[in-house]
């Protein structure tokens, strides 16, 4: 199947323009689409590729994806028309990182006293062990935790909004499943998209039990899906912008061969749960990463735009910070 990146732009009357395009060429409308997710539905429900459904459908007009993009007209490349009904999910303690981090775990997983490890190291050798099974075997289950649903889902290029009681708004370049849950139950994956998913590091610092509340943040995901499976080896760079001048930048790996896991184990353990097998559901899974500003000392600013890269997934992802103003939070009795 050939290689396709499909997106999602505003109209000017309010209605969803899906972009399709081979990776470096022009992109154009497909016609009478509706939405990824109608395209993405339609083929899931009718046996079909979604390449095969939007090829069928034709391609109009051509779309410029930079000028979206500057003007703002930038959806998120998957939505949902009820927003409760799409699922921003994750998996952590995935990715070997660098040789020498690898080598540097490896050596710490092997020769440490199992009772001297923590439990973040321990999830981790646990997926070294058992994230990779052979075929017809179950792997082990990663660390997973739930972020929000299609509310907390910001589009490229607009604030990923930092809520005013954060001790910290971080970036975590990932490549994220998207995927869509058919009539029957099944399952679909669309392809593999760049995401942010943003993250309170220093509140999960404070104790691991505050994870689920350090995830409890938006994320953003984009601009473009690549359809079909991701590349075995994922390179990148993950950046920060402050104004004019970039105060971070460092390549980020991906890709199954920089990865404890397969992302057929995640997968399964995600979709085991019946709860995630809902018809008509989107799920926008975040596989995890070994690249982040934090861990260089680096602490976000309002203001400071995050901007993932990856050439083979199209346009950079681009948000910038924003600080939330503080609410005044009150339970009333009926």
């Amino acid at each position: 199947m050939k290689t396709v990146l499909i997106s999602q732009i505003k109209g000017s009357n309010g209605e969803i323009i899906v972009a399709v395009r081979e990776p470096g060429g022009i992109a154009k409308a497909v016609k009478n689409a509706g939405s990824v997710y109608a395209l993405a539905m339609e083929a899931a429900n009718g046996g079909k590729s979604l390449v095969s459904v939007i090829e069928a459908h034709g391609l109009g007009d051509a779309v410029d994806l930079e000028k979206a993009y500057a003007e703002g007209k930038f959806l998120p490349p998957m939505t949902h028309p009820d927003a409760a009904h799409l699922h921003l999910t994750g998996t952590g303690l995935t990715h070997l990182g660098s040789a020498a981090t690898r080598d540097s775990m490896h050596k710490k997983t092997s020769e440490a006293a199992e009772e001297t490890l923590t439990d973040s190291m321990k999830m981790f050798k646990m997926g070294l062990e058992n994230g990779k099974p052979k075929a017809g075997e179950k792997g082990v289950q990663p660390e997973w935790f739930y972020k929000g649903n299609g509310y907390g889902s910001a589009a490229p290029g607009t604030p990923l909004v930092s809520p005013s009681f954060a001790l910290d708004g971080g970036e975590e370049p990932e490549m994220a499943g998207i995927y869509v849950i058919a009539e029957d139950g099944t399952p679909f994956r669309i392809g593999f998209a760049l995401s942010n998913e943003f993250s309170d590091h220093v509140t999960e610092r404070i104790n691991y039990l505050y994870l689920a509340h350090s995830k409890l943040r938006p994320a953003s995901f984009g601009p473009e899906i690549r359809i079909g499976a991701a590349p075995d080896d994922i390179r990148g760079t993950s950046r920060i912008k402050r104004g004019d001048k970039v105060i971070f930048e460092k390549p980020f790996l991906s890709g199954e061969a920089n990865m404890s896991h397969t992302f057929a184990n995640l997968e399964y353990h995600h979709f085991k749960y019946g709860l995630f097998r809902v018809p008509g559901d989107v799920h926008v899974h975040m596989f995890g990463t070994a690249t982040l500003s934090f861990a260089e000392g680096i602490k976000a600013e309002e203001g400071d735009v995050f901007e993932i890269e990856v050439a083979e997934f199209g346009l950079p992802l681009r948000n910038p910070l924003k600080i939330a103003a503080e609410e005044e939070i009150a339970v009333k009795q009926l």
